[in-house]
């Protein structure tokens, strides 16, 4: 009869045991699963910032990864350093003002175009000749798998002069460097090395 109700305590006290393994696995997966719920909830918190309207009331913004938006900033960077250079009117004061904005967007290669331009009296024809020159930016192809990034751009021109309009293939190469954001350079990009790959006529008609 003791033995019997030795072999009942023994068996009680494994059970008891494992019971308590149980309950303490039990214990830890909650306070795991409850730290990594309180973390998560936490950097999606981060992710949000709130704004004061006019010091009226809280409006919600969602941050992000500025890394992530690169891809574009680049594209527009190169379009509107493009749109800037290469549209021109038959206005002095407006060449100067699109040609010293693009220049803010790049290194010296594209002031030593402009400059080479300019010898040529070539802003100078398109003032005298009442040319309108305009540029549609076709695309974009920027390569981030080496730094610094490399460019190409192909767009086309339309130099509008009384007679006719001529249509031009343009195509340009560069790089891209990381630079500080600032009202002139909003993207943050500086480009280096500007060379034209291709500037020529495709068709001209007749006005």
């Amino acid at each position: 009869m003791e033995f019997k109700s030795l072999k009942n305590i023994e068996s009680s006290f494994k059970q008891i045991r494992l019971f308590g393994i149980v309950f303490l696995c039990l214990c830890a997966a909650i306070t795991g699963y409850s730290m990594w719920s309180a973390y998560d909830f936490a950097e999606a918190q981060r992710q949000k910032i709130y704004v004061l309207d006019g010091g009226k009331s809280l409006m919600l913004a969602l941050s992000q990864d500025l890394s992530q938006n690169r891809p574009v900033e680049a594209r527009e960077h190169i379009k509107r350093f493009h749109e800037l250079f290469f549209t021109l009117s038959p206005d002095k004061l407006a060449i100067e003002s699109n040609i010293e904005r693009a220049l803010l967007l790049s290194d010296r290669s594209a002031f030593n175009y402009y400059k080479d331009l300019s010898e040529k009296g070539y802003y100078n024809r398109i003032i005298s000749g009442n040319i309108n020159q305009t540029i549609l930016v076709d695309s974009v192809i920027c390569n981030f798998d080496v730094y610094p990034y490399d460019v190409a751009t192909y767009s086309r021109q339309m130099i509008i002069r009384e007679s006719n309009i001529t249509e031009r293939s343009l195509i340009t190469h560069s790089k891209l460097l990381n630079s500080v954001r600032s009202d002139n350079n909003p993207h943050g990009f500086t480009i280096e090395g500007f060379e034209i790959k291709e500037n020529k006529d495709i068709r001209v008609l007749n006005r």
